[in-house]
């Protein structure tokens, strides 16, 4: 994969971020609270990781889609795809800031 691949995939990655962002998605950052607290996406909600299948009933009853962001794409990685085997509509942000930069 070359550089330009990069550019491509985080152009199609946005474009599907609009598309949830325009489908009012929830943006559930499940990076640590502290790691939260130095910046997140404006509006988004903290539920770390470790704690995500203990609060999937919060999750579930915003019955709303789901964007989930981290630091590098790797826990929100992990976060989609147990919310997908839970029926939730997700996608993967990756880093905050590619949420970030499209929210405003």
């Amino acid at each position: 994969m070359g550089l330009l691949d990069l550019f491509r995939n985080f152009g199609n990655k946005e474009n599907m971020i609009k598309e949830y962002i325009e489908k009012e998605a929830v943006v559930i950052d499940v990076r640590t609270p502290m790691e939260f607290q130095e910046g997140h996406v404006n509006g988004s909600i903290n539920i770390p990781l470790n704690v995500l299948q203990a609060r999937m009933f919060e999750i579930k009853e915003m019955k709303k889609p789901i964007i989930a962001v981290c630091r590098s794409g790797a826990r929100s990685g992990q976060a989609t795809g147990f919310l997908k085997q839970q029926g939730i509509d997700i996608i993967n942000g990756g880093p905050w800031q590619n949420v970030a930069s499209v929210v405003g």
